[in-house]
């Protein structure tokens, strides 16, 4: 029998906010909201990213995105160029602003991690980060392309 409390979806979803919630009161005094972080983190990683990777790794909607990138420009955290030889797309980078605040909120992301899995085991969590990425790719994406299971 389907219990709503034991399924899948809703065990994700009541992990995540959670650990959205805890990580958006510890980025509140820096004024960022944790989807500008991820860009943040992202283009960190990245060095530079067009919007629409950036929406498609941050799982934010592109116009939803461009705001808080241009946000983010504002606040002179990150840098936007069109390329000469395609003025359809947007680059987005971090200043040596963003990259100072991501550097300063980094291990504050790596703490609330630790402490969300730390009764788990390395083999635990590597098990679990696994099976995300697994659920991730077997579900359509925003654009509606994918599988459906029946």
């Amino acid at each position: 029998m389907y219990k709503l409390t034991d399924s899948v979806p809703y065990l994700l979803n009541r992990a995540g906010v959670r650990i959205a919630e805890v990580f958006a009161q510890r980025i509140a005094e820096d004024d960022l909201s944790v989807a500008m972080y991820r860009v943040l983190a992202m283009l960190k990683e990245r060095r530079e990213s067009t919007l629409g990777d950036l929406a498609d790794v941050v799982s934010v909607e592109i116009s939803t995105l461009s705001r808080l990138v241009g946000t983010l420009a504002k606040r002179k955290l990150v840098s936007r160029t069109r390329p000469e030889d395609n003025g359809r797309i947007v680059i987005v980078r971090l200043t040596p602003q963003g990259e100072a605040l991501t550097e300063r909120l980094m291990p504050l992301a790596v703490e609330l991690e630790r402490t969300a899995v730390q009764d788990m085991s390395d083999e635990e969590v590597a098990a679990l980060k696994k099976a995300l990425r697994r659920m991730h790719s077997n579900l359509p994406g925003m654009s509606g392309k994918g599988k459906v299971a029946n």
